[in-house]
């Protein structure tokens, strides 16, 4: 899974695969952009190509393989400009879980896991992992199959290998792609998925499918695409294995909060028993009490104090490490605890404002010009930006509760500039 890349939401959100691009030229392998070619030494993509080879034949990956996958080692700037041009969506988390995590896709996932119900309980017992939670995944990221994409995954994996933005990630990404077709999974032509080079229907990138594909369906090849036994072990195994997932334990639920909590609790950095929540007056969204026990738990406020709230539990940081985006992390976890049988979450009582995109980048490049680290300026509210401006509202005493809002970057135009803040 691409850590912040939103293809396969991008096509759900559209109700629509992704669109080819152009089949390739050759003067579009012979001589692409300058900017791919200036991490290479000025190599150009055939030398590029060749060093490519070399290194997945050591890797184990045959002659035989190579000569097949040859016809898809082709360079696309279309695929690049994708890779780069890339926004995170726009909306509140109230509207993009409205869409991502609506009735039907829930109903759907409680109708799989009675469909293969089978496959689903072999992989709770062997893994750990709940149905509703592989469900949940394999709705989001294809629809459960119907959304894959359609693009030449070799295509996409080299041309981004070439690309200087991220280009040792997808060389790596490009040799495992080939050693999946050398273990027999998959040819070359049945390898289709998005723009970005996941593959399957929970869009795994080439390296998990490589380490975490599993063959549950006892046909000898571990088929992402189109055995959904195999999706489900495979995603499981994923989940449980790579991304550390603790059996028995929850991921999210949703609370209630009191306008007298202390803000600054809500963060994801900060952990305290749910007895001490309860005593800070949380409880569950009909009222009633927390369990007095010592289960930790961090308060989570996808959109600030005015938002939903929910216990983050540590199973979600495999939510966050599957997709480091706040917005689809949420979803994700949300979705999966309707699938178990959980009511909708509480709606706000009023709209909840959000900035704009380029209000978001302006408020970042003032986080950063005040001393802090937000990582990429670019206009999503990762944890370092949320973390920022946490400390932020506490310094101008506003309600410190991690959302951006119009009145702290009111503030930071007018205020001085301030050194940097430890």
């Amino acid at each position: 899974m691409i850590a912040a890349t939103m293809a396969a939401l991008l096509a759900l959100l559209s109700c629509a695969s992704a669109q080819p691009v152009p089949p390739p030229v050759r003067q579009q392998a012979a001589a692409p952009a300058p900017r791919a070619a200036s991490c290479h030494n000025g190599m150009n993509f055939d030398r590029f190509l060749a060093g490519l080879k070399q290194q997945a034949a050591a890797s184990g990956v045959s002659a035989r393989v190579l000569e097949e996958a040859a016809p898809g080692l082709v360079y696309d700037q279309g695929i690049v400009n994708r890779d780069r041009g890339q926004r995170v969506f726009g909306q509140v988390f109230t509207e993009f879980a409205r869409r991502m995590a609506a009735d039907y896709r829930m109903q759907q996932g409680q109708q799989r896991i009675k469909t293969h119900a089978a496959a689903f309980a072999r992989a709770e017992k062997e893994y750990g992992v709940p149905p509703a939670v592989i469900a949940a995944f394999w709705g989001l990221e294809s629809d459960f199959g119907a959304n894959m994409g359609n693009l030449p995954t070799l295509r996409s994996l080299v041309s981004l290998a070439y690309d200087c933005r991220r280009s040792d990630m997808f060389q790596k990404e490009t040799i495992a792609a080939l050693k999946i077709i050398e273990r027999g999974d998959l040819t070359p032509s049945e390898m289709v998925g998005s723009w970005a080079g996941e593959l399957g229907q929970t869009q795994f990138l080439p390296t998990h499918y490589f380490n975490y594909a599993v063959d549950y369906d006892g046909d000898g090849h571990r088929n992402l695409l189109r055995s959904a036994a195999d999706v489900i072990g495979s995603t499981a195994n994923y989940i449980a294995n790579g991304l550390k997932w603790r059996r028995g334990e929850p991921w999210l639920q949703e609370v209630r909060v009191p306008q007298t909590l202390p803000w600054d609790q809500a963060d994801l950095t900060i952990r305290h028993p749910r007895a001490k929540w309860a005593q800070m007056g949380v409880s569950y969204p009909d009222g009633r009490p927390l369990p007095n026990d010592d289960m930790p738990a961090s308060l989570l406020l996808p959109m600030g104090r005015a938002g939903p709230a929910f216990l983050a539990y540590a199973n979600f940081a495999a939510y966050t490490e599957w997709n480091n985006s706040l917005i689809y992390s949420t979803t994700a976890g949300y979705l999966a605890t309707r699938i178990a049988g959980a009511p909708p979450m509480r709606q706000p009582s009023a709209p909840v404002a959000q900035l704009a995109f380029n209000e978001l980048r302006e408020l970042q490049q003032l986080l950063v010009r005040a001393g802090f680290n937000v990582g990429k300026v670019d206009g999503i509210m990762g944890q370092l930006s949320r973390t920022a401006v946490k400390t932020m509202q506490i310094r101008y005493g506003l309600p410190a509760d991690s959302w951006p809002t119009a009145e702290l970057l009111a503030r930071m135009r007018g205020g001085p500039r301030q050194g940097a803040i430890n």
